[in-house]
Parts: C-alpha cells; sequence; structure tokens
C-alpha cells in the first residue's frame, strides 16, 4: 500500500521552521496586537505584558526577516519607529487567531486531561517522560 502524502525531507525542514517562526509564543501575541494596525515598540512592548525589551526587539526582527512585519523609521527628534503586519502577516492572523480562540476555548479541558494522565502516571508508578 502506497503512502497517500510522500514528504521530502526537505519539505519536513521547511515546514517545521516556518512552524517554529510562527508558532512561538511572542511571535503569535506581536502578530495578533499588529493585526488592528500599525504600533511604536513600546506601545507595542506596553501592550504584552511579560514581554522583555530585548526579546521583543529579536522577535520583531525575525518577524521582518520572514516578511511578516515592517519597519518603517519617521524622521522625527526623537525618530519614531512603527511596526505593521506585511499583507503575509495579514494573511497569518486569520489561522493564527483561530488557533488562539481555540486554546482559549479548550484551555479547561487540556488542563483536565493534563491532571488526569499526569494522575495516572503517578498511581501507575510510571516515568514521566522529560
Amino acid at each position: 500500500m502506497k503512502p497517500r502524502h510522500m514528504h521530502l525531507p526537505a519539505d519536513c525542514r521547511a515546514i517545521s521552521d516556518v512552524l517554529a517562526r510562527v508558532g512561538d509564543k511572542w511571535s503569535v501575541l506581536v502578530v495578533t496586537r499588529l493585526g488592528p494596525g500599525p504600533m511604536r515598540f513600546n506601545e507595542l512592548r506596553r501592550s504584552i505584558g511579560g514581554i522583555s525589551q530585548r526579546m521583543l526587539t529579536l522577535t520583531l526582527r525575525g518577524l521582518e526577516r520572514d516578511g511578516l512585519v515592517t519597519r518603517t523609521v519617521f524622521p522625527t527628534i526623537p525618530p519614531r519607529v512603527d511596526y505593521a503586519l506585511t499583507a503575509l502577516g495579514r494573511d497569518l492572523l486569520t489561522p493564527v487567531s483561530a488557533l488562539g480562540e481555540w486554546a482559549t476555548r479548550n484551555q479547561i479541558k487540556i488542563a483536565r486531561a493534563r491532571e488526569r494522565f499526569d494522575g495516572v502516571m503517578h498511581d501507575t508508578g510510571a516515568r514521566k517522560a522529560s
């Protein structure tokens, strides 16, 4: 029996690379915060609780490198820098938002499933995977 889908190792690496960028916690939050429109760095940072300046900088650079975010510098004193989603970034907003909504809807179910699993693992004396 032939597999229905042939996945080449290069395809898997490409998919993993993209998912690593768009699936990390900070990238998802930045993309969703920029959904309504451009934001300045500090405005964006304040809207995302818990992100450090360095992590926001690295996340924005990665998103810009991948063509999901643009960085526009305005020649004012002090310089003003706005970040905005590109067309590709706006296209990503739909699945990312859907995933976020799904996670919110199912957060309690997942927590209960984890508790049941952890209880079974503890009761049987089985070792938890690290």
